[in-house]
């Protein structure tokens, strides 16, 4: 089987998810990585065991990417194209799938051969569902959820060729690309997130969460009520309508455990949850629980980590 992997790039440093696609790519079938106009990026994405194709296309725009997806998959005639499940691939796999006249499966979490085809495990329901799903049009697109895979292990560099897709069909021009607010918090990037909830009370007091954060170099996340309260930005929401995780360590502070917002995190790692509601449903993911109130031992969990320190 041969598998194209769009290999995305933000600020000049490889998206872990799309190194995540290409672990699964390449337990599955002979993988391809394909950089959009970033010959150091290919360089970089290179020494993870499969050969680079980059392409001389506007990484900005997705209609030139799509045209240069296309054009390789002729090329090296693949049978699946596999993203990150990160915003840019959410919206690069639908429209490629659309092009293809095939299906396009989301936020996958596990595949596996099932005779000439890919059999794909996915949640679904907030979560509260798992199911397994196949496509059976030519072309395999899909979504890998992040956290479901390890990254490969670098090694020695693979080869790396030059490909110009050509005139692409671009509907779309991009004359300034402005770097928003969300971009600067990386969460699916992140190996710890401290993220605070409801229960922590009040703006102000969320700053308890904000410093717990930056005393552990982590990233600050947040459930929606948060979010809603106004104590913190939407770009750091966790949760099914926000960002999906699986950082190394998962602090929840004052976090119920609503399904959406553990659907989101639960990919994590190792959960830590403080809540002072001994049947808070937040406990029952966690790998750790922390009973009381969390105003009350974040300050002592600072106060100890300052001290290790």
């Amino acid at each position: 089987m041969e598998i194209l992997v769009y290999i995305e790039v933000k600020e000049g440093e490889l998206v872990q998810g799309s190194l995540e696609a290409l672990a699964a790519a390449k337990e599955l079938g002979n993988a391809t990585a394909l950089v959009a106009g970033d010959a150091d990026a290919a360089a970089k994405a290179a020494v993870y065991g499969a050969p680079v194709v980059c392409a001389k296309v506007d990484a900005a725009n997705p209609d030139a990417i799509l045209g240069a997806v296309e054009a390789v998959c002729k090329a090296k005639n693949a049978d699946a194209v596999f993203f990150a499940g990160t915003q840019w691939g959410k919206d690069l796999a639908p429209r490629l799938a659309s092009r293809a006249k095939t299906g396009c499966i989301t936020d996958v979490t596990g595949m596996e051969k099932d005779g000439d085809a890919i059999l794909y495990t996915r949640p679904a329901f907030g979560g509260t569902v798992i199911e397994k799903m196949k496509n059976h049009g030519a072309l395999q697109v899909c979504t890998i959820r992040s956290g479901s895979y390890s990254k490969p292990e670098a090694g020695a560099p693979a080869s790396i060729e030059e490909c110009d897709p050509g005139e692409a069909d671009i509907r779309v021009k991009v004359l300034e690309a402005a770097k928003e607010i969300t971009e600067a918090v990386n969460l699916e990037g992140a190996d710890i997130i401290v993220s605070g909830g409801r229960g922590m009370g009040s703006k102000e007091d969320f700053q308890l969460v904000v410093e717990l954060a930056k005393v552990l170099g982590a990233t600050v996340g947040a459930s929606r009520p948060a979010i809603e309260d106004g104590w913190i930005s939407r770009a750091h929401q966790v949760g099914q309508s926000g960002k999906i995780v699986a950082p190394k360590l998962y602090i929840a502070c004052g976090i119920s455990g609503a399904m959406q917002h553990i659907s989101g995190a639960i990919g994590s790692k190792y959960i830590v949850a403080i809540n002072k509601d001994p049947d808070a449903s937040i406990f029952s993911v966690a790998d750790l629980g922390l009973v009381g109130d969390a105003k009350q031992i974040i300050p002592l969990l600072i106060e100890e980590i300052k001290k290790r320190k």
